[in-house]
């Protein structure tokens, strides 16, 4: 799934001036008695991380929420877009030096926690600010996005909730008080990741595209560019569409393939993931010969887009072979 635009501008609507006075109002309290009680103290860098659960929640990340933003990474251990986002989030939290902290919840053993926040795909990372939780972005992200939206983050709950993050003790850190994570050696083709992120973010989608193929050029196997491709490709077909008529198009000629092709694209982007696999699926069981394969074909484009470990792309993968066999 396409990651999300990362602008923070959400928080504004989502924290009307009313409610974030009276979340700005409810942290402060929560910090003075805190003080009364004799604080909790600096804490050490390694605690700046932390597995949370339903049980703990409410104490991990509610409450925790009234003196520093909690940022919180949905993962599971089979998601491999997971394994690569959940490192650099880890770090940048200990990087960021209390300005959040990084709730990590494992959605196969939290699936209630997965419900509440609407996640409908992982890696998703949201955040809480005084107990109110805002969507930063799902699925892949590079880091200078991820900088970004983490220096928002951090700037809103300054100044609209006075959240200014925990104290840390760097004598309390086993590295012998070291602030800064070891950088990751930059890969080959770091640099032209980057480009293609940013092109994507100033919404010029050809440069974006021809980014990723380049990459992919010199290395088939890159799964950074692969999804990246995949989603701008994606987002390239959309542009400038005319949602109604597609759909609408879609509804009237249901043996059209181009036009089914066109309502699944439009599925994918606006989040209906189920919707836009079943429709392919059902498009192909009712095609032949190259109408099928091309129908076959986008439908294996929008499951790079989701990612190949999502339970939703190995259910529909299921669904396809029984179409196709």
């Amino acid at each position: 799934m396409q990651p999300r635009n990362m602008s923070m501008s959400g928080v504004v609507d989502l924290a009307a001036v009313k409610a974030a006075q009276e979340a700005k109002a409810k942290a402060e309290q929560a910090r003075a008695q805190s003080a009364r009680e004799g604080g909790a103290g600096a804490i050490s860098p390694a605690d700046l991380v932390i597995d949370v659960d339903e049980a703990g929640f409410e104490r991990d990340v509610l409450q925790r929420s009234a003196e520093v933003p909690v940022v919180i990474d949905f993962w599971a251990e089979w998601c491999q877009p997971c394994k690569q986002l959940s490192p650099v989030l880890e770090r940048l939290a200990v990087e960021y030096n209390g300005r959040f902290l990084l709730a990590k919840i494992d959605v196969d053993a939290n699936q209630m926690l997965m419900q509440q926040f609407g996640v409908q795909g992982i890696p998703a990372v949201f955040a809480v600010v005084a107990g109110q939780a805002l969507p930063l972005f799902q699925g892949a992200a590079g880091e200078a996005q991820i900088r970004q939206t983490l220096d928002q983050l951090v700037q809103v709950a300054e100044q609209r909730f006075g959240l200014t993050g925990l104290a840390v003790d760097p004598e309390a850190d086993p590295g012998g008080g070291a602030q800064e994570a070891p950088e990751r050696p930059a890969g080959p083709y770091d640099g032209l990741l980057e480009a293609a992120v940013q092109a994507l973010d100033s919404g010029d989608l050809s440069g974006a595209v021809q980014a990723y193929k380049n990459v992919l050029n010199e290395d088939p196997g890159n799964e950074e560019a692969k999804l990246g491709l995949a989603q701008a490709e994606l987002l390239q077909r959309v542009q400038g569409v005319d949602p109604q008529r597609v759909r609408r198009d879609a509804a009237e000629k249901p043996a059209d393939v181009q036009a089914q092709i066109a309502a699944a694209d439009l599925d994918l982007v606006g989040g209906h993931v189920e919707d836009a696999f079943g429709r392919l699926i059902e498009t192909v069981g009712r095609t032949v010969g190259d109408d099928r394969d091309t129908v076959r074909m986008r439908l294996l484009e929008l499951f790079e887009v989701v990612g190949p470990e999502d339970p939703r792309v190995i259910a529909a993968r299921r669904a396809l072979a029984r179409a196709l066999f």
